[in-house]
């Protein structure tokens, strides 16, 4: 019985799921810049298991959500620390858990006062701190800013439920990213020769965005017209701002990558990078959606 107890067990099992600032990515020599096959399996588990969450039981469509932002959460603490910030990651992960369920059960005002509260508590966390007034206001920014990012957008990607048909409202929010990551890779592997900003993200270009408008707008068409059932003005809106919004999270998260010296987010999925680096066009995104479709089906 003794060696469940083993103190040097347990540091080593601690010192693998403490958060740690996340490994370099392994180098390719393929064109995509990434393990292709790696990358496709990985998405296709992903999307496979949101689906089958929305067919069976929206419950775990929720349990889903918090699993996957709760290792987002993880990550991003772990990526702070590349720059010796420092973030309660078990404090933000109840408060992030805290505005999910209020939001889920009691809708997203609810969740926006838990957030806000959440926020307050972060802050004082990392201002009363013994570690000098510039490293404690930095690790108060830190720690609001990761819950703001993963938390709080992640709560307007659950209060999507609420919605008239939820579960094409929910997919579109799910496949519009996806769709407007692969028409941008597919476009800039084939056509791309023009960067946007070449100094923050050389690898996007203005033909991937092009590529990247054009599967945004079919798949829009598909899941908030067809799915959805929202005329063709809404079907435009979200083939439209989907790319611009994306594009322009992507360029600020890869300016916080390269402050922190890191590549990637995290590192848990082959081909993929981290579960953070899977979600940060669907979190940049979830806001927006919300409102779209609050006023689309005359919510608002």
């Amino acid at each position: 019985m003794s060696q469940f107890f083993d103190a040097g067990r347990t540091s080593t099992l601690w010192s693998r799921l403490a958060p740690h600032p996340p490994k370099p990515p392994v180098e390719t020599k393929s064109r995509a810049g990434r393990n292709l096959p790696a990358a496709i399996t990985t998405a296709v588990v992903l999307l496979s298991l949101v689906a089958l969450s929305l067919v069976f039981r929206v419950e775990f469509f929720l349990i889903l959500v918090i699993a996957f932002l709760t290792i987002a959460m993880w990550e991003i603490t772990g990526a702070f620390m590349a720059r010796n910030i420092r973030i309660p990651l078990v404090a933000l992960s109840i408060g992030q858990l805290a505005t999910l369920l209020s939001t889920w059960f009691l809708g997203i005002g609810i969740g926006l006062l838990v957030f806000l509260f959440a926020t307050g508590i972060a802050m004082l966390w990392g201002l009363g701190q013994a570690n000098g007034v510039d490293r404690n206001f930095k690790d108060a920014v830190a720690g609001s800013f990761a819950l703001a990012w993963i938390g709080l957008s992640g709560s307007f990607a659950v209060a999507l439920i609420d919605f008239p048909h939820a579960q094409a409202v929910i997919i579109s929010l799910i496949l519009l990213p996806v769709a407007n990551d692969t028409g941008g890779w597919l476009a800039g592997i084939l056509f791309g020769k023009h960067p946007i900003a070449p100094k923050i993200s050389p690898k996007k270009s203005w033909e991937g965005f092009v590529g990247s408008l054009l599967l945004s707008l079919l798949v829009s068409w598909l899941t908030v017209g067809l799915g959805a059932g929202l005329p063709f003005v809404w079907v435009a809106a979200f083939g439209v701002l989907t790319p611009v919004i994306a594009t322009a999270g992507d360029f600020a998260e890869s300016m916080l990558k390269r402050d922190l010296g890191i590549k990637d987010m995290g590192s848990i999925f082959p081909g993929h990078g981290g579960m953070l680096d899977r979600l940060d066009s669907l979190l940049f995104c979830a806001p927006t959606f919300y409102f779209l479709f609050s006023v689309g089906f005359g919510l608002l």
